[in-house]
């Protein structure tokens, strides 16, 4: 019998036959993720389907972090409305404030190596850093899994994605992630999974793993996986009590084709607008000037994010006049980490507008939105048109770093530049 990657191993494990690539299988879910901004078309499909019980209350999550804080009555409304279905059927709810759906589902330990966790966003992928099947769904999806707790899945190819070497200074996890981008296209892995290995996975922190799996999704892969090492284990302890039960890839498994990035070779790299895989060497959109830089989202507003971009700003002598800084944290825990190690604290003296932790302003749905006409550079995953609530603006994408290098110059600049 020929070999397996990870995600045929996970998935045949789930779905109690030897799945291979190409096969239908249905799997047993171990948790899904919905939000606001999907859970109450899931409760029309629930209904619709007759339902009265859930299968298993303990594996749905429900957070509450696209519309923070609501800004309408019907998001007042839609707010009750899943606080009230939360309550009856005793499904976990992350309040308004709590944080990001993703980052909530990592930081209480209910992605762990070997499980199939899903959620009905498409950034759900975040969690295969954490050696788990983790992908997204749709509303209709997550009502089948409230009414029986499975899901049925196609087995995807794989993708090896090989890491050597480690990552110079002034070059991080989101340049890594964005000069993937670039050589894949954004759909170049459609209905793949990223598997990410070689020895350079294991220069690099769980927090930059995350990074690369969450923008996965961005060159169409149904999942970005690791494996699971020492890294993998200490994030997890104290997280949670579930044994963990790393699943790897055999010497022998087949893939698609196999992708090698030299971590050491790399430089700063930024997405142009309005495509994520517009991707250039930072250097060659170098002096392009910018009004608005945003930091945050599920792709860099953790503790880890806020300290690269802080060790910058201070570096640079703070923001320069002209320029909106916007600082999102991925979650009350980070923001209350930001707040005992004084990261918070130093972002409001050089003028940020610090917004309670949610996918408001990412998506547009609320919080801070650009003009017309702004330049954004951001710490997100996505910069097509209309996304952070107005087409009329421009998105750059890039690390944390560079982001805050920018905000120093008012213009695209090299972190390095800066740091030196």
């Amino acid at each position: 019998m020929a070999g397996r990657t990870i995600s045929e191993k996970i998935l045949a494990r789930k779905s109690g036959q030897d799945a291979q690539a190409g096969d239908l299988v249905v799997c047993e879910v171990d948790c899904a993720l919905g939000t606001d901004g999907s859970v109450p078309m899931a409760l029309d499909y629930f209904k619709a389907m007759g339902a009265e019980n859930m299968r298993d209350s303990a594996r749905l999550v429900f957070a509450l972090d696209h519309y923070v804080p609501p800004t309408s009555p019907q998001t007042i409304e839609l707010h009750r409305v899943m606080r009230d279905f939360a309550k009856r059927f005793g499904v976990t709810l992350h309040e308004a404030g709590e944080g990001i759906g993703h980052q909530l589902i990592v930081e209480t330990g209910r992605a762990l190596p070997g499980s199939l966790v899903v959620g009905a966003d498409s950034h759900a992928v975040t969690y295969g850093a954490l050696n788990c099947f983790a992908t997204g769904i749709g509303s209709s999806d997550l009502a089948a899994i409230m009414l029986c707790g499975r899901i049925w899945l196609r087995v995807p190819d794989s993708i090896r994605i090989v890491l050597t070497g480690q990552l110079p200074s002034g070059v991080y996890a989101k340049d890594v992630a964005l000069a993937l981008a670039g050589m894949l296209g954004a759909d170049g892995a459609a209905y793949q999974a990223l598997e990410f290995a070689g020895p350079g996975v294991a220069t690099l922190a769980l927090e930059d793993r995350l990074v690369l799996s969450n923008l996965a999704v961005e060159m169409g892969a149904k999942t970005g996986i690791f494996p699971a090492d020492a890294e993998t284990v200490a994030y997890l302890q104290g997280r949670t009590r579930h044994a963990i039960e790393p699943v790897t890839a055999d010497p022998d498994a087949h893939y698609s084709r196999t992708v090698e990035i030299a971590l050491d070779a790399l430089k700063p790299q930024i997405a142009l607008p309005h495509l994520v895989d517009q991707v250039v060497a930072l250097e060659d959109a170098a002096g392009t000037p910018v009004q608005m830089v945003y930091l945050g989202t599920c792709t860099g507003g953790r503790l880890r994010d806020f300290h690269q971009a802080l060790a910058v700003l201070e570096a640079g002598g703070g923001v320069a006049p002209g320029v909106q800084l916007v600082v999102t944290p991925a979650s009350r825990e980070v923001r209350d980490a930001m707040a005992a190690d004084g990261t918070l604290d130093a972002m409001i003296g050089f003028g940020a507008t610090v917004v309670e932790p949610g996918c408001g302003s990412c998506c547009g749905t609320c919080g801070v939105i650009p003009g017309d006409g702004v330049s954004v550079i951001s710490t997100a995953n996505r910069n097509f048109k209309g996304r952070m609530g107005n087409a009329k603006a421009s998105i750059y994408l890039a690390s944390p770093a560079a982001c805050a290098a920018t905000a120093t110059r008012g213009a695209v600049t090299d972190p390095r530049e800066v740091s030196r």
